[in-house]
């Protein structure tokens, strides 16, 4: 008895080392990810709409990952079947923390759910095709010449500000590819046409330096644009292309003369920025005695009525003739256009670049007419009028989306999570 009694007991322990060096061995398969720190939420980090199955591993980096949390999102995806098929599904992905994947949430372009996937009512948003008209240095665009490309606004932000991260440059072809905002898909359009250098000059930080150097040594002075050659607008830091455009504009599309401020500043490769340090230097020649001139204005002042203009049919003109100058009329037309028109004063008041001093006199003597300012509902809004109205064009594809399937609007506020104060912005055109 006693010998079948320890013969079991040996048998108990051997069979238990063969069961701790089992699990010891398969452990070894298993991925260790107790080093991993998630990435907590940054403001510095640039945001904008992307599919999550597009982007490789620099881009994954350059949202704010870790190289091991993104290697574990890779895997993830191969492990799901390749490819995310939901904001659920990508949520799921332990490398991704509760507070990364709310920061990220609303720029996902995936249906909120799986069920929803799989229903096939989702329509993915459309993805703007990007055209490139020739060679250009990405260098000297602002917002609006990636605008034009096909990019965001949003999107065209973020390249800027990634250029200044940069210093000022994006100093190779191979520091562009590495931009969030440029796909792998993009980067392939867009590399034949970068007049930049392929690779990157192992001294890029005094490179940069250097660039940001040589872009402060432009001395400016004052100057007639009407009377300034080639030479002249190279030596305020424009190129030979830039420089000849600017000629070509004054000479043949406003037949020889700029008449106004306005007239340079509408100049496409003018930046706004450029403009703004320009301008104390402008000095325009002057066809008109300056008397006269001030009589003309008097008259005209004398014609117009404030007190019976209403403030949603009032021309660029006759806000001169109040005594704005041209940016601000020019920035309140430009605002009032794209919204429709206003539907209170206070809006007027939100205009960028305005004597807002000057304009709330005038806010108080004319009156507001809103019965012409077209308003719809979310289910009925045409969808150019949500694409191009400032108010609505972020959450444009969105409520397209949405109203497919929802009928009910406070059903669609619910889906598309707006913060109030947009609420209560877009709520002013709706009926």
């Amino acid at each position: 008895m006693k010998k079948d009694y320890y013969r079991k007991v040996a048998f108990m322990g051997m069979l238990l080392i063969i069961l701790l060096a089992f699990q010891k061995y398969t452990s070894k398969n298993k991925e260790d990810f107790s080093d991993i720190k998630f990435i907590e939420s940054s403001a510095s980090i640039e945001l904008s709409e992307f599919d999550p199955n597009d982007l490789d591993k620099k881009q994954w980096k350059n949202l704010g990952f870790s190289e091991r949390q993104v290697e574990t999102i890779l895997n993830y995806k191969n492990v799901v079947g390749g490819k995310f098929i939901s904001k659920e599904q990508f949520k799921k992905c332990f490398a991704v923390s509760p507070d990364k994947f709310s920061e990220l949430e609303s720029y996902i372009l995936l249906p909120e759910s799986n069920n929803e996937a799989k229903s096939g009512g989702f329509k993915n948003f459309d993805k703007k095709s990007i055209t490139i008209s020739g060679k250009f240095n990405p260098d000297s665009y602002e917002v609006s010449d990636w605008m034009k490309m096909g990019f965001s606004e949003r999107q065209a932000a973020a390249i800027l500000k990634y250029k200044g991260f940069l210093g000022g440059s994006f100093i190779s072809k191979e520091k562009f590819k590495e931009c969030f905002i440029i796909n792998e898909e993009n980067y392939k359009k867009l590399s034949p046409y970068l007049i930049l250098p392929e690779k990157t000059p192992t001294n890029f930080r005094s490179f940069a330096k250097n660039f940001n150097a040589e872009k402060s040594k432009v001395q400016y002075h004052s100057f007639d644009p009407n009377t300034l050659d080639m030479d002249g607008w190279k030596s305020f830091g424009f190129s030979d292309r830039q420089a000849q455009t600017i000629i070509n504009y004054r000479d043949r599309n406003l037949k020889g003369s700029f008449k106004n401020l306005e007239d340079i500043q509408k100049c496409f490769v003018i930046s706004a920025q450029k403009f703004e340090e320009l301008k104390p230097y402008i000095k325009l020649s002057q066809s008109t005695d300056s008397n006269n001139q001030f009589k003309k204005t008097e008259i005209k002042q004398e014609k117009t009525d404030f007190s019976k203009t209403d403030l949603n049919t009032i021309t660029f003109k006759q806000l001169l003739e109040f005594g704005l100058d041209e940016k601000s009329a020019g920035m309140i037309i430009g605002f009032r256009k794209k919204l429709g028109g206003f539907v209170n004063k206070e809006q007027i008041l939100t205009t960028y670049n305005i004597d807002k001093e000057l304009v709330q006199k005038l806010l108080s003597i004319a009156p507001l007419n809103t019965a012409n300012v077209p308003k719809y509902t979310l289910t009925d809004a045409p969808e150019e009028w949500l694409k191009s109205h400032p108010y609505f064009k972020y959450s444009a594809d969105k409520i397209i989306f949405y109203r497919i399937s929802e009928k009910d609007e406070r059903k669609i506020w619910k889906l598309l999570k707006v913060k109030p104060e947009y609420e209560a912005r877009m709520r002013l055109y709706l009926k």
